[in-house]
């Protein structure tokens, strides 16, 4: 059994977990840039059911909770979709970075195309929202060899793409080295916050269907996801619980109705709390 790790809860005498409910809003971003398929109105019909029937259920579902949770969209989406990203802004969300064009970091040509990406990104999100994103989300969660010193340059607080813990909070590393014919090396601590995510908690590999992967059996993946919660309660002190989920995937009916029943048993939990990734981040960083 893990031993509890000191709370970043400090003053709450309730609430001692976080729970983070996270939607990846690509729309067809990821379809054109990730997934290469630009030319497959098939492929990109999934991206708009995401934008025309996934978000309105999920934001329909995320009422009736009461819940606030964390959008992370790139420029493309809210470029593309204006009316979409207005809604999920204004009912109550928040809205953090997920690039502009939903290119995978290594894929940019050089630190320039990266560079200009995000900043486009940024400045969606201010036309948007009127204010600056804090945090930051990597399409397909990997750095280049310059995200973190972009991110850093355009003022970026925290981020949400990494996996060196499961439920805890930490500081990203720069000046890490992993050569082949010498020990790792861990770097320094940055001024920026992880919040960590995990393919174990993301629905798109689990049940978006394409050339690299199929479906997983449904049941089984909302039952580890309760499995991996009531873990969480039980071994971690201050734990942040974040779940990765797409409109596209879980807007699905069926999908909504196991999401919905994960909620109730979230909300049934004592001493837990739905909470945005940025408040997390902000008492971290504040501690």
């Amino acid at each position: 059994m893990e031993t509890a790790i000191t709370s970043i809860f400090v003053g709450r005498s309730v609430t001692h977990h976080s729970v983070c409910l996270t939607f990846d809003f690509d729309g067809v971003s990821s379809w054109i840039h990730s997934f290469g398929s630009p030319d497959s109105p098939t492929k990109l019909s999934r991206g708009l059911f995401g934008v025309d029937v996934g978000a309105p259920r999920v934001l329909d579902l995320l009422d009736e909770f009461g819940v606030e949770a964390t959008w992370f969209t790139p420029g493309h989406t809210i470029d593309s979709f204006p009316e979409a990203a207005e809604e999920v802004w204004s009912r109550g969300h928040d809205v953090q970075h997920h690039g502009w064009s939903h290119t995978r970091p290594r894929q940019y040509e050089s630190r320039a195309a990266e560079y200009d990406d995000v900043k486009r990104g940024v400045e969606s999100i201010v036309d948007l929202t009127g204010r600056r994103p804090t945090g930051y989300r990597s399409p397909s969660w990997d750095f280049s060899t310059h995200t973190l010193g972009i991110l850093d340059e355009l003022g970026f607080e925290w981020d949400s793409s990494q996996m060196a813990t499961d439920f805890e909070p930490y500081r990203v590393r720069e000046g890490w080295a992993a050569p082949a014919d010498a020990p790792f090396e861990r770097g320094t601590e940055t001024d920026i916050v992880e919040v960590p995510v995990s393919w174990q908690r993301d629905d798109f590999p689990a049940f978006a269907f394409n050339r690299e992967r199929g479906y997983a059996n449904e049941k089984a993946v909302f039952r580890q996801w309760r499995e991996q919660f009531d873990w969480m309660v039980d071994n971690v002190d201050g734990g942040v619980f974040v779940l990765t989920m797409h409109p596209q995937v879980i807007g699905q009916s069926h999908r909504l109705a196991r999401l919905e029943s994960f909620v109730e048993h979230v909300a049934d939990a004592p001493g837990v709390a739905f909470e945005t990734v940025g408040e997390v981040a902000d008492r971290f960083g504040s501690a």
